[in-house]
């Protein structure tokens, strides 16, 4: 594995257990603001985007470790929407952390509880809003149908 591979298909079980991470440490930050867990959040993303899941230490260890100890087993993802959701979740870590840094605790804690929210679906209902995004901007011609074969025929209305 090469730096800055990010992998065409991935484990939509192990991405659902990395987003309740999300949701953790954005409750976390939330409830208790400070830059060493919205580090912590940024640096998931910023791993996670641009060098794969297997560079992110909890999806590594989710990965490699928990998740065949807890016997789940491997459903195939598609791995370019996946990552357009990692980068919208960087984007919102980045904009949290400038309006902590600048004071702005409302804006920062209407962004944090987005991320949450958007996080909760990809944990608990297997609903990933950025994958969905990924397949409408494909639709309209944004986003090279190329880029993904097996996001060509998403399924909107599940």
């Amino acid at each position: 594995m090469k730096l800055g591979f990010y992998p065409d298909v991935v484990n939509e079980n192990v991405t659902r257990i990395v987003a309740s991470t999300v949701v953790f440490l954005g409750v976390l930050s939330i409830l208790f603001p400070n830059l060493i867990v919205l580090g912590l959040l940024l640096l998931g993303f910023t791993l996670r985007v641009t060098y794969g899941p297997k560079w992110e230490p909890f999806a590594f260890f989710t990965s490699k470790y928990l998740v065949p100890w807890l016997g789940i087993s491997f459903v195939p993802s598609a791995g370019p929407p996946k990552r357009f959701a990692q980068l919208i979740g960087f984007s919102f870590s980045v904009i949290a952390i400038l309006l902590y840094s600048n004071g702005y605790s409302l804006g920062y804690q209407i962004t944090l509880a987005t991320l949450v929210f958007f996080a909760s679906l990809e944990s608990f209902l297997g609903w990933c809003a950025g994958c969905f995004m990924f397949g409408l901007l494909m639709k309209v011609g944004v986003i090279p149908e190329e880029v993904c074969e097996r996001c060509n025929n998403l399924n909107f209305n599940k």
